[in-house]
């Protein structure tokens, strides 16, 4: 049940990023979606989600190598 709840937690990001990059490609080909008004205002949509998605992605990656002690040294937290 933990891992369910882990992939649904990954799959949600996943599909925003997936979006996001949906939203910048048919801006680049002028294809203009109900939402946003203007093409720029596409492209920036879809590249926070873009981001957003793939920040959050590679931060729970991050914190899980962490916890298990398997990220290089130079990701790991100083405990000064």
């Amino acid at each position: 049940m933990i891992r369910l709840a882990a992939f649904i937690v990954l799959l949600i990001p996943g599909i925003a990023a997936a979006l996001g990059i949906k939203l910048m490609r048919d801006s680049l080909f002028g294809h203009l979606f109900p939402p946003f008004p203007f093409i720029w205002m596409q492209f920036l949509g879809g590249f926070i989600l873009f981001a957003g998605g793939l920040g959050f992605f590679a931060g729970f990656l991050l914190r899980r190598d962490r916890r298990t002690g398997r990220a290089a040294d130079r990701f790991k937290k100083d405990l000064k």
